[in-house]
């Protein structure tokens, strides 16, 4: 009969395996996709743009309703809040310079991030676990085809171009929904409000927002990708592979989102 101590060294050194061989099946993963949709077009292998446009339409236009509703209540939310804390101070005006930053540094990109993340990111490992249980995975590798070039390439395309677009909408929207409730309810100056705004927005914070959402985009479809791939059994399989997709897609935004934002405070 095992002791404790084995028992306890050998799943803390199975789990340790088991997360090297995940880390090297990512950077796998990641290595072939950035080469296919990087490299590979210089050499006469061009990516699919049929593909990548359709990608575009599922990813992008689909999804403007649904983060444009989600962002103007933000931007509400967001100017209520503010204003609690600033009819106190006599303040309320810099509720127009909470707002702006706010939702164009963080708020914007990575509301937007984890909604495609749930959206569109969960859409990805279903699509390919699906196709990996049905051995349809396995039918593109016998014919000559990379699965990789056919299945991510297109998706990755798409949220890159895709997301920083939205998180573009998102910051409009927000602005607006702090904009409609400080004039409706706050009683604030249209006018003021939007010179407020101006006055404490620079470039750097569209462009922080900017940045964070072309790597969201990157990591998104990757993780989803990754989940697709590893799926090996039926549909019980794929949901599961699905939700992780989604989890962990959300954690990692969150942690690059840290990552970025710790880069552009200590840098800049």
């Amino acid at each position: 009969m095992r002791s404790i101590a084995e028992a306890f060294f050998g799943a803390v050194g199975r789990r340790t395996l088991a997360s090297f061989r995940s880390l090297h099946d990512t950077s796998k993963l990641i290595n072939t996709t950035f080469y296919w949709a990087v490299i590979a077009p210089f050499k006469g292998k061009a990516i699919r743009f049929h593909a990548s446009v359709s990608e575009i339409v599922k990813t992008g236009y689909n999804s403007i309703p649904i983060v444009s509703v989600i962002a103007f209540f933000v931007g509400i939310i967001l100017a209520l809040q503010a204003a609690y804390q600033l009819r106190k101070l006599g303040a309320l005006i810099y509720v127009a310079s909470l707002v702006g930053v706010s939702v164009t540094r963080e708020l914007g990109p990575i509301l937007t991030a984890i909604i495609v993340a749930g959206r569109s990111g969960s859409a990805f490992a279903a699509e390919i676990g699906s196709m990996k249980a049905a051995e349809e995975v396995d039918a593109l590798v016998s014919m000559g085809i990379n699965p990789v070039r056919f299945l991510v390439v297109p998706k990755l395309i798409a949220l890159m171009l895709m997301l920083p677009a939205l998180t573009i909408i998102a910051d409009g929207i927000g602005l607006f929904g702090g904009f409609f409730l400080a004039v409706t309810a706050l009683g604030i100056h249209p006018y003021n409000y939007l010179q407020q705004t101006t006055s404490s927005l620079v470039l750097k914070d569209v462009f922080t927002g900017l940045v964070k959402a072309l790597t969201f985009g990157a990591v998104i479809t990757i993780v989803g990708a990754y989940q697709g791939f590893k799926v090996e059994g039926g549909a019980e399989e794929v949901g599961r592979r699905t939700t992780a997709s989604v989890v962990i897609s959300i954690f990692m935004v969150i942690v690059f989102d840290l990552f970025f934002t710790a880069i552009f405070f200590y840098f800049t």
